[in-house]
């Protein structure tokens, strides 16, 4: 974990009292329109990040993510509320005016300039020095990795090496907070997996605290300390990657982040006995033949509906026995069994502690750690 990222107990929240927050947002509501016919795009956020913390704020398009990153940033005011950067109010502050500084999905090089010219570009609209510029523009290409691209044109790179100019020109000017806003999204599937890597390791490396807004659940998980969860504007949930996850606080989260065989209802009561809204992740569900002694405290029988080879796992699909139940699984494909076929009689097992009970769930945010 980056330094200055506070450690918290069990059950406590994350961020050490006596620590003052890198960003706190309280009560912050932003709408849109006129105020006979307001659009919400973001409701009561209340919101803390540490210092040094690598943060993500994930949710579906239109759930109020990037709105709130703008806020942060400055490019939106917010309707009401309060935001502060390291325990100042900077609510009414412009951009310029924040300790922050922001890398969009569109780097926006200038194409005429070198690489160096254009990491060193803001220090040179703000009057440094020219030796100064060169000296910092060198340690912020280092730092990503680019020292030997200096002289080159931004149409000379690659797409991970352009995303590591707009990083270095972001971090050049020294912010407290970096703000991201969907950083990988124009780059294909391997390239973004590395990056990803590299992204965290910039992080560990400068220390300052990173907010990243994504639709990606995988990217999210992977990347962040920890993240919140949006939908339709509100938060429905903040906490550390694995509690996200394993605990999800409501249907939409467990929905959302991930995948999940949600039960309520009759449904419930076929394959868990009892009624109420459970959720049960794919890879906690384990496949046997049937007539199997696969011991568990849950078991089904049911027939395979679909399988799907990805590599280094497997995706199943399988109806429950005498129920129009559909249940998913996901297995390491050494451990499939190559003869599943559509049709084939399984038996599901998984253990009690698999299975979250969402039944008295309210959608209202929930802090683990």
């Amino acid at each position: 974990m980056p330094s200055g990222t506070a450690v918290s107990k069990p059950g406590a929240d994350p961020l050490d009292d006596a620590a003052v927050p890198q960003i706190e947002l309280i009560g912050v509501r932003k709408e849109f329109g006129d105020a006979r016919h307001p659009v919400v795009a973001v409701e009561h956020a209340d919101l803390t990040i540490a210092d040094g913390e690598l943060f993500a704020i994930l949710g579906p398009s239109g759930s109020g993510k990037t709105t709130l990153l703008r806020m942060i940033a400055g490019f939106e005011a917010p309707t009401a509320g309060t935001i502060k950067l390291g325990g100042r109010d900077v609510t009414h502050l412009p951009p310029a005016r924040r300790d922050t500084n922001t890398v969009f999905q569109q780097y926006a090089l200038f194409p005429h300039m070198t690489v160096a010219q254009n990491v060193e570009y803001g220090l040179r609209v703000r009057g440094v020095d020219k030796k100064e510029r060169r000296r910092r523009a060198g340690e912020a290409l280092e730092m990503v990795r680019l020292s030997g691209q200096a002289a080159r044109k931004p149409a000379e790179l690659s797409g991970g090496q352009q995303q590591r100019v707009a990083l270095a020109r972001a971090l050049v000017g020294r912010p407290r907070v970096l703000l991201l806003d969907e950083p990988l999204g124009a780059l294909d599937l391997k390239l973004r997996e590395q990056m990803q890597v590299e992204l965290k390791a910039i992080q560990r490396e400068v220390g300052i605290t990173f907010v990243i807004v994504t639709h990606d659940q995988d990217e999210a998980l992977t990347l962040c300390d920890r993240l919140v969860v949006l939908n339709e504007g509100r938060i429905e949930q903040v906490g550390v990657a694995r509690q996200v996850y394993e605990h999800p606080a409501n249907r939409f989260v467990a929905d959302f982040v991930g995948t999940s065989n949600v039960l309520d209802g009759d449904s419930a009561q076929a394959v868990l006995g009892r009624r109420g809204t459970f959720a049960i992740r794919p890879e906690r569900i384990a496949v046997a033949a049937p007539g199997s002694d696969a011991a568990a405290e849950h078991r089904v029988d049911a027939q395979v509906a679909e399988v799907v080879y990805a590599g280094p796992i497997t995706r199943i699909a399988a109806t429950v026995t005498g129920h129009d139940i559909r249940l998913t699984a996901t297995l390491l494909s050494s451990d499939t069994d190559a003869a599943l076929t559509h049709g084939s009689p399984v038996v599901l097992t998984w253990p009690e502690a698999a299975v979250r009970d969402l039944t008295d769930m309210s959608t209202h945010p929930e802090e683990e750690s």
